[in-house]
């Protein structure tokens, strides 16, 4: 389901209207104390301190894991709406680094196009969390792999981190600190002792906000949706650090990892001591994230819209209105080469990153000396066999519905034979051949959409003007960023 009908069908939040109505909540009473002192250890330029100021207003917030150099552009791409829509509410934008994430296959890949050719840095991690990773053990394979650009001042300054998820956030403040960008890492030293209080109520009513999950998930299935999130019987919402990141289960008045068994008292001993060690699960993350920062507004991808949609009884057990929502810009970045490309043919960017080389034969009709000739023959022949049949029916109406049929067959495998010859003719032609790989290299990277692989620091660092043309791109819909 769109997410444009499922906002409608529950009545979800949406617009500049219903951002501006949830203005000046309050974030955590120390939230301002800890989140400059974290921006402090990080350096972070002087207008990322300015931006805490307008936190008093409110924020609009969006996040990624922590992905290499920024991890892919769509980074870039949700960190600009954020800051396009707190610019005009007079709020702050922050980004959620989403370092208690243990998914490492999202993180350990780094992919750059260099000297046209597809190159790709794989980091062995073990599976825990970014903000639990130190980068050290990997700053020279980074290094080496960037090359020349490890040189550049921002790029440098991103490496001097600690971990992981350190040096995602510094890549924001490099890039995008100078827009009054402000990164949250959840399990920075200053910033984790934040979460105590909400993570005492969920130890307190530990089923609860699983069972609020549950009927979101039953209401989803009501309206013709498919719930993205659900809780088996007995699980939390929690999950416990100890040698590993594991999901806490809550039976008969205990708590149990799956190794061994926790009493309440234990696991907040454990948060006293250490409360980086409890972190949510996805579908509390939200409003954990609310809990602590004065959210107005959610900047999200269209899968995390359907899963926050899941939310709103989470949010109302913690007493929360939940954010205005708005899905994240899309882009597709067009260098000069592409660009030429592109025209050549008059081919929409965003028409072969859906359809790929299917899109580019329909390009390709218009420019191969010869088809349209041939087009506009099995054009003619069709006209024939439609005035055929025409004079068919008029001696015998009954063979009004075999002649429909013969005649949609004919225009089918007609297509079917042009089609057969664009394949062809691409095959053997090296320039057409050529133009369709170079196309594929930098729109549709390993099968997948440019923003879903390709940092934008890499533009950035290979274009003067590119952090630029993200500044003056839309917040919303689709863009285009001619480089």
């Amino acid at each position: 389901m769109e997410p444009a009908l499922l906002a409608r069908l529950l009545n979800l939040p949406q617009g500049e209207e219903a951002l501006r109505a949830q203005l000046g909540r309050k974030g955590h009473p120390k939230l301002g104390e800890a989140l400059r002192a974290y921006l402090k250890r990080l350096q972070a330029p002087e207008e990322a301190f300015s931006a805490l100021e307008r936190l008093e207003a409110g924020a609009v917030v969006t996040g990624q894991q922590a992905g290499l150099l920024g991890g892919p552009a769509l980074t870039f791409y949700k960190a600009h709406t954020a800051l396009c829509l707190a610019h005009r509410a007079g709020a702050a934008g922050v980004f959620w680094v989403a370092s208690q994430d243990h998914d490492v296959e999202e993180v350990r890949h780094l992919h750059l196009l260099q000297d046209e050719e597809l190159k790709t840095l794989s980091l062995p991690l073990p599976p825990k969390p970014s903000g639990r990773l130190p980068l050290a053990p990997h700053r020279k394979a980074l290094q080496d792999f960037l090359g020349p650009w490890a040189q550049d001042p921002r790029v440098a300054y991103a490496l001097e981190a600690e971990t992981l998820s350190e040096f995602f956030a510094r890549v924001l403040l490099a890039f995008l600190g100078e827009r009054g960008l402000l990164p949250f890492d959840p399990m920075a030293e200053e910033l984790a002792p934040l979460f105590r209080e909400a993570l005492e109520r969920e130890l307190s009513d530990p089923l609860a906000s699983a069972e609020a999950i549950n009927q979101g998930a039953r209401r989803l299935k009501d309206l013709g949706a498919k719930p993205p999130l659900g809780r088996p019987p007995g699980a939390t919402n929690l999950f416990l650090e100890t040698e590993e990141r594991r999901l806490l289960f809550y039976r008969e008045g205990a708590f149990t990892d799956g190794v061994r068994r926790y009493t309440a008292k234990e696991l907040r001993e454990i948060l006293q001591a250490d409360p980086s060690r409890l972190t949510p699960a996805a579908g509390l993350r939200p409003v954990f994230q609310d809990l602590v920062l004065p959210t107005a507004g959610f900047v999200v991808g269209p899968n995390e819209f359907r899963y926050v949609a899941e939310l709103s009884g989470v949010y109302a057990l913690h007493g929360l209105p939940m954010p205005a929502l708005f899905l994240r810009m899309q882009g597709v970045v067009l260098e000069p080469p592409v660009r030429r490309i592109l025209e050549r043919y008059r081919l929409d960017p965003w028409a072969f990153v859906d359809r790929g080389e299917e899109a580019f034969l329909e390009a390709l009709r218009e420019n191969l000396e010869g088809f349209r000739q041939l087009e506009g023959e099995l054009a003619g022949l069709l006209e024939e066999v439609q005035a055929l049949a025409e004079r068919a029916r008029a001696l015998e109406p009954t063979l009004d519905r075999p002649f429909r049929r013969f005649l949609a067959r004919l225009g089918g495998e007609g297509e079917r034979l042009l089609r057969k010859v664009l394949r062809a003719r691409l095959s053997r032609d090296a320039v057409f051949l050529h133009h369709l790989e170079r196309l594929k290299r930098h729109l549709l990277p390993l099968g997948l959409p440019q923003e879903r692989v390709f940092p934008y620091a890499m533009y950035a660092l290979r274009h003067q003007n590119a952090m630029e043309r993200l500044k003056e791109a839309p917040w919303e819909g689709r863009a285009v960023l001619v480089l």
